[in-house]
């Protein structure tokens, strides 16, 4: 008994110093370690995709948004995609929290990736199941002023599974490998909710190909964006017969 004792101790002794190293390692020595490497070219550049923070190639762009930003907040709402929260840490204490114990949280934060110099301006998100574990969700940057942009590129990925990144070891989502699926699968809920005008594409910048995120998963695209243009809520037959006997003084019968 007194052995089996011993024996937990030094596990547990053991744990509670390697959780601090790992963190330090995965969270602070290899982020900047990558960061260093980018700075000094140690990146190739990659046209057509996000930047996470170490500057590490992220996720391709496939989809633009054409709109205002109200118009792109409602769209996304109606087609049942919530805006993640800025992730912190109160928001990532949450978000592990509810992964861990499969609890709903539907603005859970997305990590942060880089287009243009800066952090994406929004992002949303559709939880598959209970919690955030696995999940529709897009990042955008408006091209341009943010407060006055009518145009938003981004990059729409399905999170399958949590793990960790191949990279730095950080503990993160894992992406399906057909990010196209992904793009028809938003335009699809915009299309149902009414807030889809008008679909279009065109070929991207990085054309279509093969490739590894930021977290080391692999991707495929045909390189097309997909061009989006929102419109109002679609208005309904019996909705339009509505107005007009309204417009008439009467009920339509």
């Amino acid at each position: 008994m007194a052995s089996v004792h011993r024996l937990f101790l030094r596990v547990l002794a053991a744990a509670s110093l390697s959780l601090p190293a790992y963190a330090v390692l995965a969270y602070v020595v290899l982020p900047v370690s990558w960061k260093q490497y980018g700075r000094f070219g140690g990146q190739p550049a990659v046209a057509g995709v996000t930047r996470t923070y170490e500057g590490i190639p992220g996720d391709p762009l496939n989809v633009e948004l054409v709109g205002s930003e109200e118009q792109v907040i409602a769209a996304m709402r109606a087609a049942g995609w919530t805006p993640a929260d800025r992730i912190g840490m109160r928001s990532g204490l949450r978000d592990v929290t509810s992964i861990l114990f499969d609890r709903p949280y539907p603005s859970a934060p997305v990590s942060t990736h880089f287009l243009y110099g800066r952090a994406q301006d929004l992002a949303f998100q559709r939880a598959v199941g209970r919690s955030p574990r696995r999940r529709h969700h897009v990042r955008l940057w408006a091209v341009g002023d943010p407060s006055g942009a009518t145009l938003w590129v981004g990059a729409a990925t399905f999170d399958r599974a949590m793990g960790i990144s191949r990279f730095t070891g950080e503990l993160m989502h894992h992406i399906d490998p057909n990010v196209d699926a992904e793009r028809e699968t938003l335009l699809g809920d915009l299309g149902r909710a009414g807030r889809l005008a008008q679909r279009e594409y065109r070929e991207g910048a990085q054309g279509a190909c093969r490739g590894n995120n930021g977290g080391g998963d692999p991707y495929f695209t045909d390189g097309k964006m997909a061009v989006a243009t929102l419109g109002p809520p679609a208005v309904r037959s019996a909705d339009r017969g509505h107005e007009r006997g309204s417009r008439s003084g009467k009920l339509s019968p």
